[in-house]
């Protein structure tokens, strides 16, 4: 059964150098093993997903121009995280502010093609079906 995901949860970016931590506002006034816990939205840039260090995807206008100065090496630059949409599936039959629960078997897609997954859920007593 999938776990509840919380604030401070670990995520990785597929085109990420380094792992990052959601972060979750307690808006919605539900807490999970201590933290507040997260549903499908909680994913704006900068706010609930902060950077994953440097970027690899040449998709980034940044690594694009980096790498073309450097004559077609491939130039990690720092992470920009774009996310167009919300974490995906989400719990069907858990609900957080209206909103499906957010498990540690969702990803959500950054516009420069990474995945983002999370890799260690912040909780490990709190269970969604």
């Amino acid at each position: 059964m999938p776990q509840q995901v919380v604030s401070g949860a670990m995520m990785m970016c597929t085109f990420g150098m380094a792992p990052s931590t959601l972060n979750v506002l307690p808006l919605n006034k539900t807490m999970a093993g201590g933290p507040p816990a997260a549903n499908i939205m909680d994913q704006k840039p900068f706010v609930n997903i902060p950077p994953f260090g440097v970027c690899m995807s040449l998709a980034n206008p940044a690594v694009a121009s980096a790498t073309a100065a450097a004559m077609g090496v491939l130039t990690p630059m720092p992470c920009t995280p774009v996310i167009p949409g919300p974490w995906a599936p989400g719990s069907p039959t858990v609900l957080i502010g209206n909103m499906p629960a957010l498990n540690n078997t969702c990803m959500c897609n950054c516009a420069y093609g990474g995945v983002i997954s999370i890799t260690y859920p912040g909780q490990v007593t709190t269970m969604v079906a």
